[in-house]
C-alpha cells in the first residue's frame, strides 16, 4: 500500500470521526449546559479525537463507545481531550473502544461551578516534602516544599480542601498510598497502557483526592438543585402570603382636634375674704317642716 493510500485511508477515518460527532451536534447542544458554546464544544471534540491516532482507530471501530464518551462530557459541560476529561482506549471483548474518565481539572471545575467556594486546594506530596495534618487541631494542612530541590522523591500523599465563600474550611482529605493505589483497582482500564493513570499518574492521584473532596463540598448538579428548590419554596411562600389589611384611622372632629393649648380664657384672680356664715342663712319664708315631711314621703 503506498503512502498516498495509507493517508488518504487515515483522512476518510478522521473525516468519518469527525462526522458522527457533527451528526449528534443537536443532541450535544442540548444536554450541554447553558454556559457552554456548542460549536466551540464540538471543534475540541472533533480536534482531540484527529490528534490522537489510537483514539481516532478506537473511535472508528467502536463508533457507539466515543458517543457515549462525548455525551458524559457534554452532560458535565466538561472539555474532551483534556484535563477536564480524558478520552482514553481499551479493549473490550477483543475490540478497542473510547473510554472517558474525568480529570482532576474537571472535578475541580464541577466545584468552583456550584459557586459555594471561593478556592480549591488539591496538591500532592512527595517523600522529600514535609507534611503536617492533625484533624481537629490543625484547620489547614501545612505542607513545605523546598523548591531548589528538583528530586522531591516519590510520590507520597494527595490532600484537598475547600475555603468556603464564608471564610471557613471544609473538610480536609488526604490520601496515602492505599488509598490510591485501591482507587485505581476500581478504575475500569486502569491497565491499559493509553490511561492517563499509565500517562498521567501524578493528575491521577490529585483527581482521586479531588473527586474524595465532592463527597464534603457541593458539586454542580447538586447544588444547582437545592438552590432551585429554595428558591421555589420561597417564592411559593410570598405568593401565598396574603397582603396585610391596615385598619382606616377613626374619623376625628376637627373642633374636637383643635389644640386645646390654642384657646385660653382670660380670666382675674381676686382676693376676697371667706364669705361669712350669714350670707349663707335659709331664707325667711323657708318653711322646714314642710320640706322635711316632704322627705319623709
Amino acid at each position: 500500500m503506498s503512502a498516498q493510500t495509507v493517508t488518504s485511508a487515515v483522512a476518510t477515518r478522521d473525516n468519518s470521526t469527525a462526522a458522527l460527532i457533527e451528526q449528534y451536534r443537536g443532541d450535544i447542544a442540548t444536554v450541554l449546559p447553558s454556559h457552554v458554546k456548542p460549536e466551540m464544544w464540538v471543534r475540541l471534540a472533533v480536534g482531540a479525537v484527529r490528534r490522537d491516532k489510537n483514539l481516532a482507530a478506537a473511535a472508528a471501530s467502536d463508533p457507539a463507545s466515543l458517543m457515549a464518551a462525548v455525551m458524559d462530557a457534554a452532560r458535565q459541560g466538561l472539555e474532551p481531550g483534556t484535563e477536564q476529561y480524558y478520552l482514553t482506549t481499551r479493549k473490550v471483548a477483543g475490540k478497542q473502544s473510547v473510554q472517558g474518565i474525568r480529570g482532576y481539572q474537571g472535578e475541580i471545575e464541577l466545584i468552583y461551578r456550584a459557586g459555594a467556594v471561593s478556592s480549591v486546594i488539591v496538591e500532592v506530596v512527595r517523600a522529600k516534602d514535609k507534611f503536617a495534618y492533625t484533624p481537629g487541631r490543625d484547620e489547614r494542612p501545612l505542607h513545605e516544599i523546598d523548591w531548589d530541590d528538583e528530586d522531591r522523591g516519590e510520590l507520597r500523599l494527595a490532600y484537598a480542601y475547600a475555603i468556603m465563600r464564608d471564610g471557613a474550611t471544609s473538610k480536609v482529605v488526604v490520601l496515602n498510598k492505599r488509598h490510591i493505589a485501591e482507587a485505581k483497582r476500581n478504575s475500569s482500564g486502569a491497565s491499559s497502557p493509553y490511561s492517563p493513570w499509565q500517562k498521567h499518574e501524578e493528575a491521577m492521584w490529585l483527581k482521586t483526592a479531588a473527586h474524595r473532596l465532592t463527597k464534603w463540598v457541593p458539586t454542580s448538579a447538586e447544588y444547582r438543585r437545592e438552590q432551585l428548590r429554595a428558591e421555589a419554596e420561597v417564592a411559593a411562600e410570598v405568593a401565598a402570603k396574603p397582603e396585610p389589611v391596615h385598619a382606616a384611622p377613626p374619623a376625628t372632629d376637627e373642633a374636637a382636634a383643635t389644640d386645646i393649648t390654642d384657646t385660653y380664657i382670660d380670666g382675674e384672680v381676686v382676693d376676697a375674704p371667706p364669705p361669712s356664715g350669714a350670707d349663707f342663712a335659709p331664707r325667711a319664708d323657708f318653711d322646714d317642716e314642710a320640706w322635711r315631711a316632704g322627705e319623709s314621703r
